[in-house]
């Protein structure tokens, strides 16, 4: 029991470093894309590899954790329980408010689309970084449930 919550809070120390360094990385993006709206922003190929490389180290440890290391149930007050799931809520309001700039105000507005396979590249790399905000966002409201249900087994996460 105890070498599982040290592989949990590890990979939780990882998750959230992951998740830091996101939005880190992405606010600068993110705060130019509203700035300067319905014009194409110049990302750097650099840029571009550290958010995909963000994502994919928070996807591995996500995958890892919900596959082979349960989460525990470190909380009886029913307060903290709650921060954690309204934490887990806020996390992902920079995602839905970045999906809904680059697919509501920004892409409509461009005179010039990009080549269909930048397009397809960005827009994938969009949608990764989505989906880690979401898996992040479920990992923190399953430590919030922990005490509550038994779905925090590994393979059975809701």
């Amino acid at each position: 029991m105890k070498n599982n919550n040290i592989r949990y809070v590890l990979l939780m120390v990882v998750e959230t470093a992951a998740v830091t360094f996101l939005y880190l990385t992405i606010f600068p993006i993110f705060r130019q894309v509203i700035t300067d709206l319905g014009r194409p922003q110049d990302i750097s190929a650099y840029q571009q590899a550290a958010v995909a490389c963000g994502a994919l180290v928070l996807q591995a440890c996500y995958w890892v954790r919900f596959c082979w290391v349960a989460v525990p149930a470190p909380f009886r007050n029913a307060l903290v329980r709650h921060l954690f799931l309204f934490a887990s809520r806020v996390s992902f309001f920079f995602g839905g408010a970045l999906f809904s700039v680059f697919f509501f105000r920004h892409v409509p507005e461009l005179d010039q689309f990009p080549s269909f396979v930048q397009g397809a590249a960005k827009l994938l790399e969009v949608l990764l970084v989505l989906f880690s905000l979401f898996c992040y966002s479920l990992e923190i409201e399953r430590l919030g449930r922990a005490r509550e249900d038994h779905s925090s087994a590994p393979g059975r996460s809701r």
